[in-house]
């Protein structure tokens, strides 16, 4: 007979936080699958992303919080496509898939959506699964962003707007010039909702760049 596998230290740690974190239950309150709906929900009433009328993309969407977010705030009005790993229960207004955005079958799926029309806003929350090994799985990450950034640049309308999740330490700053060559604003943004131990911080790009536009300047980057 198997037996009951331990709970560690840790996990009971994490539970415990969880379990009294006023985000898990203030989520729970008003319908959102998660926390991370306030960590959208904070960005946009600063920045104003989200609209009626667009077209967004969430990679890494589950369990679908984020989309919740947009949804609600496009009023049924406008488009959806969300890509997880793991499933996106089915939600009005939402287009979703189970699939791997880094395999060509996701991204043929984006664009035969798509076709060729362009989007307003490309969200970001993925991560991969961890190894625990840090550099290691700090590169997997910055490898998955800088495919979420490829994906923006190529579909976004030239005033659309990108919002990745990122971890700062090694592979930060070079993903950040990354983000800056492209968009004529890089913001960090690090919302109450993100846990203050956490490395998390999100970037956000604004409009894309062309030849004629200036260089970035610091001001750009306030948190």
């Amino acid at each position: 007979m198997a037996q009951k596998p331990k709970r560690t230290k840790s996990g009971r740690a994490w539970m415990h936080e969880h379990v009294t974190d006023p985000y898990v239950k203030k989520a729970q309150m008003d319908g959102y699958r998660s926390r991370a709906a306030y960590k959208l929900l904070e960005i946009d009433a600063r920045d104003r992303l989200l609209k009626p009328g667009m077209t967004v993309v969430d990679l890494g969407a589950a369990p679908g919080s984020w989309c919740q977010v947009a949804a609600r705030k496009m009023k049924g009005q406008g488009r959806m496509l969300a890509i997880d790993l793991l499933p996106v229960a089915a939600m009005p207004g939402v287009e979703s898939l189970e699939g791997d955005f880094t395999e060509p079958a996701a991204l043929n799926w984006l664009t035969e959506r798509l076709q060729s029309g362009r989007v307003d806003l490309v969200l970001s929350d993925m991560a991969p699964n961890m190894s625990g090994v840090g550099l290691r799985d700090q590169a997997r990450h910055y490898e998955l962003c800088d495919l979420a950034l490829d994906f923006a640049v190529q579909w976004l309308k030239p005033d659309g707007d990108f919002l990745v999740k990122v971890f700062q330490g090694v592979g930060f700053e070079v993903f950040r010039r990354s983000m800056q060559a492209a968009f004529v604003q890089v913001a960090i943004r690090k919302p109450d909702a993100s846990r203050d131990r956490s490395a998390e911080v999100y970037l956000l790009g604004r409009r894309l760049r062309n030849a004629d536009d200036p260089a970035v300047t610091s001001a750009d980057e306030g948190v």
